[in-house]
């Protein structure tokens, strides 16, 4: 009788064990050339991770890799440590694909997303784009046209979005009422030949349209060698700045003009709340971000320099 229970329990305890290996999502990764594919991967792979992060787990990686500082000189790293953590390593996109049912692009360079991104969205693989979406507005919506046609999920953010203080703003819906205007400021160093605010600049201009929304009009650019001031002035006349500094240490932060207050904000929460956020969005094929929002902030940022080159002139969004 007690062989025939703990047969029981055995058959029951495998059958349990088939069904979460049925219902884990696979993950994985194209582009090892950043710290977060580390970072990411440690907290998808952790054996105490709880909620959504509980039901996939990162198994294989394509290192990509290109000619700018921070890829060439970091991608064999992390493709090592990736390795040395259990994940599977592969010579192509297309070997990833068959291995894996969600993908994140984490390439740090921009300018070859849309050429990785258009395997994935041809595959019909959910898809996640760490920032920057692309090296280019224009790649940038051709990726969302991409996803649109062959109806793949797919979005991006910066991890600083969903810093609580900020997204509180977002999740309030008396939020847009309230808020007259902001400042957000943060490190912003540049990596030709991409456009100036896409390599680091980026976040802060997402913390800033998360706070103000979008509908932002035109830019305004004033810029010296250790610091960039971009305004933007909103169809709604609410004024939005993005302060990106160049040298020195400094941490990412903002003040929030509200009608009857001003609010000081910083960075906080780390990757925690940006991954809960994807690992709903792979379950659930709902996108969290509307492709729309994304564009408008690289709009801005490619707006930026176009009111650099013309010497602090304002420059349209959507001429």
């Amino acid at each position: 009788m007690i062989l025939r229970v703990l047969m029981v329990l055995v058959a029951y305890a495998s059958i349990a064990s088939v069904a979460k290996a049925e219902k884990e999502l696979r993950i994985g990764m194209i582009g090892l050339d950043t710290s977060h594919v580390i970072a990411f991967t440690k907290a998808f792979n952790d054996p105490n991770a709880k909620g959504d992060l509980a039901t996939m787990r990162v198994v294989a990686g394509y290192p990509g890799g290109t000619d700018i500082p921070p890829s060439r000189d970091r991608v064999e790293r992390f493709t090592n440590e990736l390795r040395e953590m259990g994940i599977e390593i592969v010579d192509s996109i297309p070997q990833l694909l068959d291995k894996v049912d969600v993908v994140l692009l984490e390439s740090v360079d921009g300018r070859p997303h849309l050429e990785q991104a258009r395997p994935v969205i041809e595959a019909g693989k959910p898809l996640f784009i760490d920032k920057p979406v692309a090296g280019s507005v224009k790649d940038a919506v051709e990726i969302f046209d991409l996803a649109k046609k062959h109806g793949v999920p797919c979005f991006s953010s910066s991890s600083l979005r969903y810093s609580p203080e900020v997204i509180a703003y977002r999740d309030d819906p008396a939020a847009a009422e309230r808020v007259t205007g902001c400042i957000i400021w943060g490190p912003c160093s540049v990596q030709p030949p991409m456009p100036d605010l896409f390599f680091y600049g980026v976040h802060g201009v997402e913390m800033l349209f998360t706070i103000m929304g979008p509908g932002c009009v035109y830019v305004t650019r004033a810029h010296t060698d250790s610091t960039d001031v971009v305004t933007g002035v909103w169809k709604d006349g609410r004024i939005g700045t993005y302060r990106g500094l160049r040298s020195g240490k400094t941490s990412f932060g903002g003040i929030v003009f509200e009608k009857d207050k001003i609010v000081e904000i910083e960075r906080s929460g780390g990757y925690q709340p940006l991954l809960e956020v994807i690992a709903k969005f792979f379950k659930t094929g709902e996108v969290p971000i509307d492709a729309a929002e994304t564009i408008e902030i690289f709009q801005f940022m490619e707006a930026a320099d176009e009111s650099k080159r013309l010497d602090g002139r304002p420059v349209l969004l959507n001429p």
